[in-house]
C-alpha cells in the first residue's frame, strides 16, 4: 500500500504546486461571470464591478451609457452598454441604418483621443477583426489596440472590442502599464452572447 500512498501524495503535491503557480502570476485577478442589465451579454471581470450611469451625445443622439468597472492587478477592466434606443425611430431610413456604425466610430476615435493615443491607421494603433458569436455583422465587431497616456501623464496601454446587438452598442475596454496577454485573452474572449 506504500506505493500507492507515495504515488498519491506526489499527485497531490504536483498539482497544488502547479494550482499555486498559475494564481502565483496573477493573484488579484478573481475571474468571475457578470452580466450587463437588459442585455444578453456575458463577460468575465476579474474583480466585482462599480456601476456607473450616463448620457452622452453620439451618433447624432443622446444615448443612455451603462457601465460596470473594475481595478485589478495593475489594470482597469470595464464594460460598457449603449442604448441607441429604436434605430427606425428616424425619419431618414438611411441615416437609421447609419446609426450603429457611427456610434462605435465615435466611441473609438473619443476613447483614443482620451488616451492620447496616435491616430486610426498610424503607428501604434491596430484595429483587428473580432469573432463574436451574436454580434450584429454591420458594423463588425473590432478590437483596437492602442498605447497613450493617462490623464496623470502615465504610459498606458489599452485594449478595446467594439460591437453591436440589436439596439445596442457595446465597449469592453481594459488599461493597464502593460496589457497582460493572457488577462487581455481571458477578458476579450470571455465576452459571449446568450
Amino acid at each position: 500500500m506504500r506505493p500507492f500512498t507515495c504515488t498519491f501524495l506526489l499527485v497531490i503535491v504536483s498539482f497544488t504546486v502547479a494550482l499555486c503557480g498559475l494564481t502565483a502570476c496573477y493573484p488579484a485577478l478573481n475571474w468571475r461571470e457578470i452580466r450587463p442589465e437588459n442585455t444578453r451579454l456575458s463577460v468575465l471581470m476579474p474583480c466585482k464591478p462599480d456601476k456607473a450611469q450616463k448620457t452622452v451625445p453620439l451618433g447624432g443622439r443622446q444615448v443612455n451609457l451603462s457601465m460596470l468597472g473594475c481595478d485589478a492587478g495593475e489594470a482597469t477592466f470595464a464594460i460598457t452598454v449603449a442604448d441607441m434606443g429604436e434605430v427606425g425611430n428616424t425619419a431618414d431610413a438611411a441615416a437609421s441604418a447609419r446609426l450603429p456604425a457611427e456610434v462605435l466610430a465615435q466611441w473609438q476615435a473619443a476613447t483614443l483621443v482620451n488616451m492620447k493615443a496616435v491616430a486610426t491607421g498610424a503607428a501604434g494603433v491596430q484595429v483587428l477583426p473580432l469573432k463574436l458569436p451574436g454580434s450584429s455583422d454591420s458594423p463588425a465587431a473590432v478590437l483596437v489596440k492602442a498605447t497613450g497616456q493617462r490623464a496623470n501623464g502615465t504610459a498606458v496601454q489599452g485594449q478595446a472590442a467594439y460591437f453591436v446587438q440589436g439596439k445596442q452598442a457595446f465597449q469592453a475596454v481594459m488599461y493597464a502599464p502593460t496589457v497582460q496577454a493572457d488577462a487581455a485573452e481571458t477578458f476579450f474572449s470571455g465576452l459571449k452572447f446568450e
